[in-house]
């Protein structure tokens, strides 16, 4: 259906597409390869300061697993034995909220529940006992995690549980089984299929993450790798050490990815909208009263927090913060990196996919074209191998002997931001683009729309919805991401992520919260906007990362 000139275009397009990524990923760690043996050893892995840090980082992500998944376990089940529990969809809207939210913003908000301040110490202190809850350190970072991550487990739980097929329940009911009977044979085999590649994502995950150790660590006690090497650059300017940190981390994140390949990789089908299934065993009245307190809890536990952030939002003078020039110098460089980023990932995603999908439709392959395809589907997994905060490493030694790594920031952290947001936007707009070529592929082809035309009159009106979906939420994700700012951010290079966390820093938590609660209403209104017009039943069935 294409011609030999716009088949060779689409995958020159690829290709240079896979070379750029390649090419930014490589120097990074190739300096950091070059810096950690040109350091001749000054810092080794039998560093008492890293191994403590590698076992904290896995310790943490272990336990952070566990109970993610563990607690998940229940309220999943209680979601899936109550179809008609009140507001059961609205807390199902909710356990999405967390995965889309920015991760500074949520920091924030169990910080407004659980910190020193917050509104649990501030209930016990009100009945005499002084604030004997503490958010700081290895307790604070689990909870943050739970936060984040059970609710994205829940979510793949009960889309395996609502598959389970209706004949199941059908028999279990005429046996009349017991609800100890009905967990061992129909849902646990379900759950020990899904657990591993949940447990996995989580612990990859926790491994890596960056912002809530940072805010919720309470020193060096409570480090991982990643903040650590920000440690190293920022605050010690140790690059030995921060190489040292950098290789142990690709490593740590090597060994994960393979070991996630060993199991399935849960997906999530979105069959979470209150289908009704005929189960017994959720009706009788102590399993409803037990599932209600499951659901109740779970509904305080992630919805506080995010009340938290609004109210504690609401109480600053937000007209005034509006309106200060480093909050719209912020607001400006945060929209223009976010629109930059979002924009080349998108680009990219669809040279990619457009590249992969000729080779596929191509019945005479050659080995070096498979070997594309392969290079290809394998190119948007380079972020999850090296960090962005040991991307950000990278080119920031790179670039030290040109001057000040600080000139070139904006663009590195727009590209790193790309590549983060590289396997969202091809999951969104793959699908989308393969049904659009099979309905509209022949019909152009007998029309003989070539070029911009085709482009003008047949792929723009088909594939606009996904573009600016996939568009959206990769300035969403961009716009709350802290993690490459972190090394760069300055006065002259000022986000809101990174002044929000600035404020947070200098004890003015009044103006952070302020500043947060704008910046989550503008991933918010990026979201909607990006969502809209796509319908409503089927919408809320199905979930975009």
């Amino acid at each position: 259906m294409l011609t030999a000139s716009e088949r060779r275009r689409a995958i020159s397009g690829g290709a240079f597409s896979l070379a750029g990524i390649v090419l930014f990923v490589g120097v990074a760690v190739l300096v950091l390869l070059a810096a950690g043996i040109e350091s001749g050893g000054e810092t080794t892995l039998a560093d008492p300061y890293l191994l403590r840090v590698l076992r904290f980082t896995l310790l943490q992500a272990t336990l952070s697993t566990l109970l993610s998944v563990v607690l998940a376990i229940p309220v999943a089940r209680a979601l899936a034995r109550q179809p008609r529990f009140p507001g059961r969809l609205w807390l199902i809207r909710l356990m999405a909220v967390p995965m889309g939210l920015p991760v500074l913003i949520g920091a924030l908000g169990l910080l407004g529940i659980w910190g020193r301040q917050g509104l649990l110490n501030l209930a016990l202190a009100a009945i005499g006992l002084s604030q004997p809850v503490s958010i700081y350190g290895l307790t604070g970072i689990l909870l943050a995690h739970v936060f984040f991550n059970m609710p994205l487990a829940c979510r793949l739980m009960l889309a395996g549980l609502e598959r389970v097929p209706a004949e199941y329940w059908l028999v279990a009911g005429g046996l009349g089984m017991r609800p100890i009977s009905v967990f061992r044979f129909i849902e646990w085999p379900v759950l020990r299929g899904l657990i591993p590649g949940i447990a996995g994502l989580i612990f990859m995950l926790c491994a890596t993450s960056f912002t809530l150790v940072l805010i919720l660590g309470g020193g060096p006690a409570a480090t991982t790798l990643e903040v650590a090497i920000y440690q190293a650059l920022r605050f010690d300017f140790d690059p030995a050490r921060a190489v040292m940190l950098s290789l142990l981390q690709i490593v740590v994140t090597v060994a994960i990815l393979g070991a996630m390949t060993l199991f399935r990789s849960p997906d999530d089908h979105g069959l979470t909208s209150g289908r009704t299934l005929r189960r017994i065993d959720g009706q009788m009245p102590a399993a409803r009263w037990v599932d209600a307190a499951l659901l109740s809890a779970a509904a305080l536990f992630l919805g506080l927090p995010l009340a938290s952030v609004v109210v504690a939002g609401l109480e600053a003078n937000l007209p005034k913060l509006a309106i200060q020039p480093i909050f719209l110098q912020a607001a400006v460089t945060s929209l223009a990196i976010a629109f930059a980023a979002g924009l080349l990932a998108v680009l990219t995603s669809l040279a990619i996919i457009r590249a992969r999908s000729v080779i596929s439709a191509d019945r005479r392959k050659t080995i070096s074209l498979r070997g594309l395809a392969i290079a290809l589907s394998g190119s948007s997994s380079l972020i999850l191998l090296v960090p962005p905060i040991v991307l950000a490493t990278g080119w920031f030694l790179a670039l030290r002997p040109l001057g000040d790594p600080g000139e070139f920031a904006a663009v590195l952290i727009v590209i790193v931001n790309a590549l983060m947001a590289l396997p969202f936007v091809i999951r969104v707009v793959e699908p989308a683009y393969a049904v659009h070529v099979s309905r509209t592929g022949r019909l152009a082809a007998s029309l003989g729309l070539r070029g911009m035309s085709r482009l003008r009159l047949i792929d723009w009106p088909g594939l606009r919805k996904p573009f600016f979906t996939a568009l959206s939420f990769a300035m969403a994700l961009s716009l709350g991401d802290l993690g490459a700012v972190a090394l760069f951010g300055s006065s002259s290079l000022m986000t809101l992520p990174w002044l929000v966390y600035s404020k947070l820093g200098s004890y003015r938590t009044n103006d952070a919260d302020g500043y947060a609660l704008i910046l989550g209403l503008v991933c918010l209104l990026l979201t909607i906007a990006g969502t809209a017009g796509q319908g409503t039943g089927d919408h809320e069935s199905r979930r975009n990362d």
